[in-house]
């Protein structure tokens, strides 16, 4: 693998840990990966590897993302909200 494709992949895999920052258990979508990956390079690739940081860059630069990333982002948010709401109830 190269170094160009090693990078890349860090890129892809922050992007799509970043639109799903609201909830670690769900598996990364490759929605999340295509929408995301270029605003995270382009927002905050001084973060990249660390996955907290990238992710907590794109929180706060939310408003500077593509609209299908903050699409995404909203989703998964919304989604990670119910899934914390129903946990609670069940207790």
């Amino acid at each position: 693998m190269t170094r160009y494709q090693t990078i890349a992949s860090l890129f892809a895999v922050a992007a799509t840990a970043i639109a799903l920052q609201t909830s670690p258990g769900l598996a990364f979508s490759s929605e999340a990966q295509q929408m995301c990956t270029g605003d995270a390079m382009r927002l905050c690739a001084s973060e990249i590897p660390d996955i907290p940081r990238v992710r907590a860059c794109m929180v706060q630069k939310k408003a500077e993302v593509s609209p299908g990333c903050r699409a995404v982002m909203d989703r998964e948010h919304a989604a990670a909200a119910a899934s914390r709401k129903r946990e609670a109830a069940a207790q």
